[in-house]
Parts: C-alpha cells; structure tokens; sequence
C-alpha cells in the first residue's frame, strides 16, 4: 500500500450502510453517499461534492469508447495505462 487515504468517498445509494459509513470514517475518510430511501436515521449528505461524480462517470464513459480500453487487451499494467493516457489525450483534444 501506498499510504494514501481518499478524503471523500463518492459511492451510490447501493453503498449506504451503516458498516460501509463506520469503516469508512474509521479510515479517515468522508462518505459522500446519498442515503437510501428507506432508512430511518437520515445521515449529512454533500450535495455539492456528490455532483463531481458524474464527472468521474463521464470520465470512464468516454475512455470506454476506446474498444482497446473496454476489453483490456493488453496483459501488461504498465501498456493499459499507456493506452488510457493515450485515449485520455486524444478524446479531450479533439
């Protein structure tokens, strides 16, 4: 492990459960996730911050047009991460 601790944890309400907020904030961590329709104990919920996951979604939405990126051709770590870079800097160039 690298040592590095996220400070927010963008997740869906498929995420909002009690263990999944206690371990997170156990790490250190914020959980930024919307709370589930059915709970009963409402938790502080980030509306601003939720908003830039859909700008993490869109991210890997658009690498994934590359079929090279979706399928994951390449068997080495170091080529797949070559080719998101590459994906990465030609769909937002163009």
């Amino acid at each position: 492990m690298s040592g590095f601790t996220p400070v927010l944890c963008l997740a869906d309400t498929a995420y909002d459960s009690n263990a999944f907020r206690a371990t997170l904030i156990a790490n250190g961590t914020k959980p930024v996730i919307p709370n589930n329709p059915t709970r009963k104990h409402h938790h502080p919920f980030d509306r601003p911050a939720y908003r830039l996951r859909n700008v993490v979604e869109r991210t890997i939405c658009r690498l994934k047009d590359w079929r090279r990126i979706a399928t994951r051709y390449d068997k080495l770590a170091r080529n797949f991460h070559a080719a998101v870079i590459i994906a990465s800097i030609v769909s937002y160039w163009l």
